[in-house]
């Protein structure tokens, strides 16, 4: 059998590792310039490869195909792929193979990372031997190479799912499914949801699909396609019978037959969208039998990752908080909807076809201020200029970091929640947050020396 792998990053690597391990003839093929640790893991491994170059003939002699998520299949050599019945898959799915542990898998299109990790650590805090992979930790693959893990808790993408066929998880999460990546998917929001729930199509009557009661889409396909699965809903606004939902300040969480209250102060996680990715990540742990007082464990010792609601200072009674994760309309709701305090919001960046219309109410309640940060900032003043009394534009952060401090008073919030992708100024949006951290933190060190 010959595989060849596309893309020589984590999840491409990872792949060629676990197919060499397996004995299968493997050929890894990148467009870009591979990264030093990367480069010198194939070559340590034997692995032949090439970058800087698709060499066509070669891809096509392939039996199937490992593709890394962030190459999008409209190109003519996916054409040509299709054309010879080549399959191609992703590393979720490669992987997926070659293990016999218990999987979780998570998607949605916003929270997927903040409850992947609060699962993960739950289970991790718990006692059980469980690995991280998918879009955090190392390469799936990679770690199928030794397999010591009874479980796996994955992070999956749209992306990831629209190559998988055969994958199976025991415990799926479906957070929710709001528009977002909408470029890849013909615009079409059921197109994308039809990627959302790839995540459940290998699915049985014995596993669980964990997921938001008070999505319209959700409760639509999970109509329409009648999946032979357990449903566990989680709800803010609604008592199912077995799921979890909010009781006052108490979070009820009861399923598999396992049933406990927790306060909301108990979790490490603020605001409304955090107590749903609580909630399921609970949800998930009852699933496979952990108890009530590893869960309570676990929550006291939890640190979400960075860029999510991330506190980096405070300056003159001013909160700096970086959300620069909050790549979509969707997310700054959750994002606006966590403070009480008037809010400086710091937006912009490259638009992916975003409606401001969804947050217009509570950007009204709650912003005093927009800055704009971003090359084309046109749509957002467009949108906001009649709704927000100042608006100012900038394209450098430590700027921008200054005129939250001159718009705002003791008491407000600066708030990077940006709605938009970040390649306009910046790498990702982690060099965005991670810019913005610095910009506050440095400020923070000139006051004290002053």
């Amino acid at each position: 059998m010959k595989i060849v792998v596309l893309g020589g990053g984590e999840s491409g690597v990872g792949a060629a590792l676990l197919a060499r391990a397996k004995g299968i003839d493997v050929f890894l093929s990148d467009r870009g310039v591979l990264d030093d640790t990367y480069r010198q893991t194939l070559l340590a491994h034997g692995i032949d490869f090439e970058e800087s170059q698709h060499t066509t003939e070669r891809i096509l002699d392939a039996d199937e195909v490992v593709k890394s998520p962030g190459i999008p299949e409209k190109t003519e050599l996916f054409a040509k792929l299709a054309a010879k019945g080549i399959p191609v898959i992703s590393e979720i799915e490669f992987a997926s193979r070659y293990t016999n542990a218990r999987l979780i898998a998570i998607t949605g299109s916003n929270g997927k990372t903040t409850t992947t990790l609060l699962t993960h650590h739950l289970l991790k805090t718990a006692g059980w031997n469980v690995g991280l992979a998918g879009n955090v930790g190392d390469s799936f693959a990679k770690q199928v190479v030794h397999d010591t893990n009874d479980y796996y808790v994955l992070e999956v993408s749209s992306f990831q799912l629209d190559n998988c066929y055969a994958f199976h998880p025991h415990v799926a999460i479906l957070l929710n499914v709001t528009p977002d990546h909408l470029d890849r998917y013909e615009y079409s929001l059921r197109k994308y949801a039809d990627s959302k729930f790839r995540i459940a199509q290998a699915m049985t009557a014995g596993d669980s699909l964990i997921h938001y009661a008070e999505s319209q889409l959700i409760a639509e396909e999970l109509d329409r396609r009648q999946l032979p699965v357990r449903q566990v809903p989680f709800s803010l606004v609604s008592a199912p019978e077995t799921g979890a939902y909010l009781a006052g300040e108490e979070l009820v969480v009861r399923s598999n037959g396992l049933h406990y209250r927790v306060p909301r102060e108990e979790l490490p996680i603020r605001g409304d969208h955090n107590l749903l990715n609580a909630m399921a990540a609970m949800l998930a742990c009852q699933a496979v039998g952990v108890e009530e007082a590893r869960v309570r464990e676990g929550l006291r010792t939890f640190k979400n990752a960075p860029h999510r609601l991330e506190d980096v200072g405070e300056i003159n009674g001013i909160r700096f908080v970086n959300d620069s994760k909050a790549t979509n309309v969707d997310s700054v709701f959750y994002a606006l909807g966590s403070f009480q305090s008037p809010i400086i919001w710091i937006a912009g960046g490259i638009d992916k076809g975003n409606d401001y219309a969804q947050i217009e109410a509570l950007v009204k309640e709650k912003a005093k201020a927009l800055i704009c940060l971003g090359k084309d900032n046109e749509k957002l003043k467009a949108f906001f200029g009649d709704k927000i009394p100042t608006i100012v534009e900038t394209q450098d952060i430590r700027e921008t970091v200054a005129k939250g401090l001159e718009l705002g008073q003791a008491g407000d919030v600066v708030l990077l929640s940006p709605a938009c992708a970040s390649f306009d100024l910046f790498r990702n949006y982690e060099d965005r947050g991670d810019q913005f951290r610095e910009a506050v933190l440095s400020m923070i060190n000139e006051q004290f020396a002053d």
